[in-house]
């Protein structure tokens, strides 16, 4: 069952963590502690009246819209448009145009609406192995990887992947197969599939909890990636951070036995431990998340895309919201993860022909839900009226 809220909620969620957690990326807690005082980072730093997104929302929002232009592609049957990792490598082939070229409406040949938004074009410390990945095509699978990275820009960006697939198994295969795309070790794409798994199952209420949610998806993982060399270390590090989060361990001690986030593994393992210790409370999740030695807006965007799954938008307290950059973009493409392809869609095509050749019926006249979703997803040439 799709609920909106929670669509809306994990993407929303993992904008706010990411926004949290962006400007203390690279400080110490000492240093985090010493700047914004003994409680670390607990709102957001606002940049000319909002609360900035770094790579790992820009990414994501880019996975979005490459598996929404998959969806409609399928439903008018084009040539090529069944490939959801080619689709979704040619938003990500997008994305590294903003980060190199600047902003020119038009000026692009593209596959993502989201090249029409000039916020995006702002480089927000994207990381080496994305870009060089993305410059080489992105074309890397799990059974060909195209480097050996593990670093946590796999997972930091396929939360839309669970939103996609309804079912859990589906998902977290297909996260990983996105991960896969430019982290090509077993750490760095089978990680991102349990994330797929798990917001899928809350997202759709296959799980009642997040626990119940990281239990299936390592079970999952067992299932699909059984012999994987380096799967056993994942387990063990998600299991430690299931314990630790049942005791009264500080939250910065707790989180420094599980590491500091850079890699995908440990990134998914501080996600864990903050959306179960507070799980029916955001605000702390985030706060945990964030607040540590490490890379702080990728386990800080991770955790909001967990526990916003789990909570919905309903549970994402106000202040997260009022000033996030992009918000509405944002929520036009979990609305659209939700919905998915206007019914009618693809009947502005037609005359229909019978196999005699002669016409069926007059093409249906083009509804401004149906122009507005053909210039997302098909010709690329939507424009946001609210890109703040």
């Amino acid at each position: 069952m799709k609920h909106l809220d929670r669509y809306r909620g994990c993407l929303l969620g993992g904008a706010a963590g990411d926004a949290l957690g962006y400007p203390v990326e690279f400080l110490s807690f000492a240093d985090i502690r010493e700047q914004y005082g003994p409680a670390g980072m607990t709102d957001h730093i606002l940049q000319n009246g909002v609360a900035q997104i770094s790579d790992d929302t820009q990414m994501t929002l880019f996975t979005a819209n490459g598996l929404l232009y998959t969806e409609t592609r399928r439903r008018i049957g084009a040539p090529g448009g069944g490939s959801v990792t080619g689709a979704v490598a040619a938003c990500y082939r997008d994305w590294l145009k903003t980060q190199l070229e600047p902003f020119g409406l038009g000026a692009h040949d593209h596959t993502a609406w989201l090249m029409n938004s000039p916020a995006l074009y702002d480089r927000r410390a994207p990381g080496n192995t994305c870009l060089d990945a993305i410059a080489q095509g992105a074309c890397g699978t799990m059974d060909r990887p195209i480097n050996r990275s593990k670093g946590c820009g796999g997972i930091m960006r396929v939360a839309p992947a669970g939103l996609w697939m309804t079912k859990p198994d589906g998902a977290g295969l297909l996260a990983a197969r996105l991960a896969a795309l430019t982290h090509g070790h077993e750490l760095g794409y089978i990680p991102a599939g349990v994330l797929g798994y798990c917001v899928s199952a809350l997202a759709h209420e296959e799980a009642d909890s997040v626990l119940e949610a990281v239990r299936g998806g390592l079970d999952w993982a067992g299932r699909e990636f059984a012999g994987a060399l380096h799967l056993p270390e994942l387990v063990a590090l998600v299991q430690k951070a299931m314990h630790l989060s049942e005791k009264d361990t500080e939250d910065s001690d707790a989180i420094r036995e599980l590491g500091e986030g850079w890699v995908a593994e440990e990134t998914l393992a501080i996600a864990v431990y903050c959306a179960l210790k507070y799980e029916h409370d955001f605000e702390w999740a985030l706060i945990a998340a964030v607040n540590h030695d490490g890379d702080s807006d990728s386990t800080g965007a991770v955790t909001g895309n967990l526990l916003g799954a789990q909570l919905g938008l309903t549970g994402i307290p106000s202040k997260y919201l009022e000033h996030l950059e992009l918000k509405s973009v944002i929520l036009e493409l979990a609305d659209d993860l939700c919905q998915g392809v206007p019914p009618s869609y693809g009947k502005q095509f037609l005359p229909l022909v019978h196999a005699a050749g002669t016409p069926m019926s007059e093409p249906e006249s083009e509804s401004p839900e149906i122009a507005v979703w053909d210039a997302k997803y098909d010709t690329a040439t939507y424009i946001p009226k609210n890109i703040g």
